[in-house]
């Protein structure tokens, strides 16, 4: 059994806004707030999809190009 705090939001509300959005399009502000705050919205969406920043390499292939080191032209 978990102890502390319950949750303010239960778990199932924000993975109904990332559906809600996915469908829908909209930005992530614009999520309804019956869903949470899109900041948290966002946050489990990155969590779950392996692309929150600071974990490291991505399973999710990034839309942007890596960044390479200059060469020291010798």
């Amino acid at each position: 059994m978990k102890t502390g705090r319950p949750p303010f939001w239960p778990r199932r509300q924000p993975i109904d806004g990332i559906r809600f959005r996915v469908r829908s399009g909209v930005p992530w502000r614009d999520v309804a707030v019956v869903y949470g705050p899109w900041g948290r919205i966002y946050h489990v969406f990155r969590r779950r999809h392996g692309t929150a920043p600071g974990t490291g390499s991505s399973p999710v292939s990034s839309p942007w190009p890596t960044r390479r080191a200059r060469s020291c032209g010798t």
